[in-house]
């Protein structure tokens, strides 16, 4: 501790750490590069993950032309995630539109379809999905058969609602979808950003040359480890902090955690990004491969971090190896900070594994320069 504390008072380390915020921030182009995109990407790809279906095309082949198919086509046509229904006078019609992707489902009548509901208050109704778009094509079966239910709770003449099930969501009531993407979208954003910037940091003083003078000076491998961390530890803490405002002010989704225990989290996750990123620049001689080598680590942490689909949903190595991921462990922090004020202790349990990933990353990374010290 002592010898950490010497470090951090060392007139030598300052100066690196000024010369790290100077090689990142030296001109306005550089500062402009490194906070403008991420915030243009957290604005863009709020609108573009969407996990909602919006303007979909629906092909109906009505063979009844009855009372309750003519409803049902009405409520389809006037549902909000329907922007075009086709009507098709045959089944030949019908798997034109769905060959062609025109449409993503098509919702096939038979000609007894309102006289069983007439009769027997339920009828049956193909739907026809197309499964190159399984998952949208998923929602809208659940959409359709949410329209079909309404549609037979009118045919009985029972009061809206008259089902013995009462769904409620927690958290979420109205199931906004910006609630749940924009604090994943800022983890993942923060992420790359401390990822690209300390991946860089080595690997450019290389190409350079500068990384030679170091060999020669008196520097430490720990001061090295410091002042490249440091910077990027700012820069990130910075660029979190604005898309978490930008996520409350700018986009409206409620705060109802603690944010003295999302801070502590944050700086933690960007921590153990920053030894990531350390450990990919320490092995790398160019900046291309730095590159390269943060899109190896940062792409497959992405997809096994639980942002779109459930950690739980994956084979059991597959879900120890995300353990390994920070993204993972702040998301469920970012996460549960803002929707259902999480409490102390479950954030603490996603905050050691970020501690411990930050020691083994940092730790490894000053192994490996100081194997090139050496």
């Amino acid at each position: 501790m002592r010898r950490l504390i010497n470090t951090f008072a060392n007139a030598r380390l300052r100066a690196q750490i000024v010369k790290e915020l100077l090689s990142i921030l030296r001109d306005p182009r550089s500062r402009l590069i490194v906070f403008m995109p991420p915030l243009m990407q957290l604005f863009i790809f709020t609108f573009a993950t969407t996990l909602e279906v919006r303007n979909a095309h629906i092909a109906v082949l009505d063979q009844d032309a009855g009372q309750w198919s003519q409803e049902m086509v009405a409520r389809v046509g006037a549902a909000d995630f329907v922007s075009e229904v086709h009507t098709v006078r045959s089944r030949d019609e019908l798997r034109e539109l769905i060959d062609g992707r025109k449409v993503i489902a098509a919702l096939d009548m038979g000609p007894d379809f309102s006289r069983d509901i007439a009769a027997e208050g339920t009828g049956t109704a193909q739907v026809i999905v197309d499964g190159r778009r399984s998952n949208a094509g998923q929602i809208t079966v659940a959409y359709l058969n949410a329209i079909a239910a309404e549609v037979g709770t009118a045919a009985r003449k029972e009061p809206q609602g008259a089902s013995p099930v009462v769904v409620r969501h927690w958290f979420n009531p109205n199931l906004i979808y910006r609630w749940f993407v924009v604090p994943a979208l800022s983890g993942i954003l923060v992420f790359f950003s401390a990822l690209m910037i300390t991946a860089l940091s080595i690997a450019r003083e290389r190409e350079l040359g500068t990384f030679d003078q170091l060999l020669v000076s008196p520097t430490t491998t720990l001061e090295i480890i410091v002042a490249k961390t440091m910077p990027a530890l700012a820069i990130g803490a910075v660029l979190g902090l604005m898309m978490i405002a930008a996520a409350r002010f700018a986009f409206g989704v409620p705060f109802e955690g603690s944010f003295g225990l999302l801070l502590p989290s944050l700086l933690l996750f960007i921590l153990s990004v920053v030894g990531i990123g350390l450990m990919i620049s320490s092995v790398s001689a160019t900046q291309q491969q730095a590159i390269l080598g943060s899109f190896a680590i940062g792409v497959p942490a992405v997809l096994m971090s639980g942002f779109a689909t459930p950690v739980e949903n994956m084979p059991t190595v597959l879900q120890w190896m995300a353990q390994a991921i920070p993204l993972k462990h702040f998301l469920v922090i970012v996460e549960g900070t803002f929707l259902k004020a999480m409490p102390a202790s479950d954030i603490i349990a996603n905050t050691w594994p970020l501690a411990v990933i930050a020691l083994v990353t940092l730790t490894m990374a000053t192994l490996f320069v100081r194997g090139r010290l050496q």
